[in-house]
């Protein structure tokens, strides 16, 4: 039976993420930074708009975040595959 360790957080910053999350977090800074466009506009816009901006803003920024910290099933700190603790690393 294969020993069954969990990542901390900077391990898993640190781990490669898959494919489809790479992807995931691109698109989510490309609406963070449409949202940043929109607030820091030197003309005056309306309130909607600056609003809708700042939601923007915080699901790009949520959606990379988060989809950084993603990890291959499998994958581990030391290189080896072990099994994860939440059963990610079976198949």
């Amino acid at each position: 039976m294969k020993s069954v360790k969990k990542l901390s957080l900077l391990d898993r910053v640190a781990l490669p993420s898959p494919t489809f999350w790479r992807k995931v977090s691109a698109v989510g800074k490309a609406i963070g930074g449409l949202g940043l466009v929109l607030v820091a506009a030197p003309v005056a816009l309306p309130a909607a708009v600056v609003s809708v901006a700042g939601y923007l803003v915080l699901v790009g920024s949520l959606t990379a975040g988060l989809s950084a910290l993603t990890v291959e099933p499998g994958a581990s700190v030391d290189g080896g595959t072990e099994q994860l603790a939440d059963g990610a690393g079976t198949r």
